[in-house]
């Protein structure tokens, strides 16, 4: 379970070997998705910040084939005379600039100041004749333009340049935005599936996962007539995956290569490099941006070492390093790397946590998934502590995300000793039960039609409320949804075999009609209803006893009623 290596028997020549033969067999599937969105730049751009810089920036520029230059300073006015191109100055006041809004992408830059009649100025209308600009270089301090100073990941066509901090690479950068005029097409990353999201139903929201991870601000909720949606805008996705892998239900997954493609190329990795004769394999997951960078500084990793290539970091969270431990990986190592923006770093440190408390509950060592900082060269060379769990492939079943991570968190416990016990979890986990109060609830259901996973089911032809923890994400729209409050959630791994049985959280004997025997609902169910509807004047009298009966005989005994007395129906 937990057995140290015997470094002696480890030869890192055949482990180089067999490294070497499974990047020749079987090749890390890269994004193939066509490049289906195009933006659109004419090269009309804009220049925010103070004087001094604005004007040097806006001299290096003129000439250089863009379509005008807008200068917008923060102190003082310019008077720079035009060169081949329209140039534009507008001076903001203090107020405007705190009112100033920058929205889009390259090519579709929507640039406002919000008036005080909670009206926009469009400055692109009012500067240009144009409705938005196509370049934007912001030269300002990041606390001067507030809502572009949130974004973690600019748009594509935002450029920051800090004309003091950055003078080496001024000429690159100014380089940049002349570059930035044409047409650039690029993948659309993601997909989303709406009939499994954990979002929205009924009105209700429940999961909110992804819009707290995208460091570009790339995914919103929508409302719609009644429910909300999860949309990504194809033009601000810069393809970080945070989302796929904070999605418990793979509900947002990459279009090409999907997750579960790379789970089983994990698995084939390590099938393979077992079969070349290499031990001890340590999958490190790194960025091609890492790797270009050590192979251009001629490093050399050592043979037990497997990189796993990502576009970023978070395109693999701990669903797929726990996948690689379970087919046989002696340790998994996630390479940081510098520039991570800040929602990044933090996904990456929750998905390290959760993973930690899932080995320990289910009884391995926390020390086989570690973080290694850029200077960390040794502990990126290091041999594991210890040997793999199993030295076979684990073969899926399922093709979706929660059941085939379900089969990885079994293997791990049948390779493991689970305790038994429910584990905390950090906050906003997807693991954990619920607790169904059988004197409130009524089986109506409202639960398991608000469920997106197959967590909550009905009994069928039974009155009853069944549930699988395994396949609970915590979203909480069962909770939102039911109408007598019976139904609170219960956060934590389960590292037990219950969590892998579905069991009665609540049944009854059904209630027969009273007119023809039929079964149609519960005792409890009637009881409230007929609570509810005692003193409406459709069930006065007699007509109460309709509650009793199934859908067939309620409308008999209204025709009836209506044979005898046709001016009943008048009355109510």
């Amino acid at each position: 379970m937990n057995q140290r290596i015997q470094l002696a028997s480890v030869d890192d020549q055949i482990n180089a070997t067999a490294r070497e033969a499974v990047r020749q067999r079987i090749s890390w599937p890269v994004n193939l998705t066509p490049a289906n969105v195009t933006y659109h730049s004419r090269g009309h751009a804009l220049l925010v910040g103070n004087a001094h810089e604005v004007s040097q920036a806006a001299l290096a520029l003129q000439g250089r084939g863009l379509a005008s230059l807008t200068l917008l300073t923060t102190d003082t006015a310019l008077d720079l005379s035009a060169a081949s191109e329209p140039l534009i100055c507008q001076t903001l006041t203090h107020t405007q600039q705190t009112q100033l809004r920058i929205t889009g992408y390259l090519g579709a830059f929507q640039v406002d100041v919000v008036l005080d009649d909670n009206g926009t100025l469009n400055l692109a209308q009012a500067l240009i004749e144009r409705d938005a600009f196509d370049v934007v270089l912001d030269l300002t301090p990041a606390s001067v333009l507030s809502n572009s100073s949130s974004w973690e990941i600019p748009p594509p066509g935002y450029v920051r340049l800090n004309w003091m901090a950055q003078e080496a690479q001024r000429g690159e950068i100014l380089e940049s935005i002349v570059e930035l005029v044409g047409e650039f097409d690029k993948p659309r990353y993601f997909q989303v599936n709406s009939d499994i999201c954990a979002h929205s139903a009924s009105g209700n929201v429940g999961c909110t996962r992804c819009l707290d991870v995208c460091p570009a601000d790339a995914i919103s909720s929508v409302q719609g007539r009644i429910e909300s949606r999860i949309e990504i805008d194809p033009f601000l996705c810069q393809g970080v995956g945070s989302c796929t892998s904070a999605c418990p239900t793979g509900a947002i997954e990459f279009r090409l290569p999907e997750t579960r493609r790379q789970q089983d190329t994990l698995a084939t990795w390590l099938a393979a490099y077992r079969e070349a004769g290499g031990q001890v394999p340590v999958m490190r997951f790194i960025t091609h941006d890492c790797l270009d960078a050590e192979r251009n500084a001629d490093v050399v990793t050592p043979g037990h070492l497997l990189d796993v290539p990502l576009e970023e970091l978070g395109a693999a969270g701990h669903d797929q390093w726990l996948t690689a431990l379970a087919n046989g990986a002696a340790e998994v190592r996630i390479q940081l790397h510098d520039d991570m923006p800040p929602r990044l770093t933090a996904f990456i440190a929750h998905q390290i946590a959760q993973a930690h408390v899932l080995l320990e509950a289910l009884g391995h060592d926390t020390s086989r998934v570690k973080l290694l900082k850029p200077e960390q060269v040794e502990e990126r060379d290091a041999l594991p502590n210890l040997m793999p769990l199993i030295g076979t492939a684990l073969t899926f079943t399922e093709p979706y995300k929660r059941a085939r991570f379900n089969q990885v968190l079994a293997t791990l416990a049948a390779l493991g000793a689970p305790s038994n016990d429910r584990h905390v979890m950090p906050k906003g986990s997807a693991y954990g039960g619920i607790q169904v109060d059988r004197e409130a609830c009524t089986l109506c259901h409202a639960c398991v039609s608000n469920c997106p996973t197959p967590a909550l089911k009905s009994g069928g032809d039974t009155p009853a409320l069944s549930f699988l923890e395994a396949d609970c994400v915590q979203c909480g729209l069962c909770e939102q949804a039911c109408p007598e409050d019976a139904i609170t959630l219960l956060p934590g791994f389960l590292a037990a075999s219950d969590r892998d049985t579905r069991h009665i959280c609540h049944e009854e004997a059904a209630f027969e009609c009273i007119g023809c025997g039929k079964p149609f609902a519960t005792a409890s169910t009637i009881a409230t209803i007929k609570a509810k509807l005692a003193d409406h004047p459709y069930f006065a009298g007699d007509a109460l006893a309709r509650l009793e009966m199934c859908e067939d005989c309620r409308v008999k005994d209204v025709w009836k009623t209506m044979i005898r007395d046709p001016d009943a129906q008048l009355k109510v």
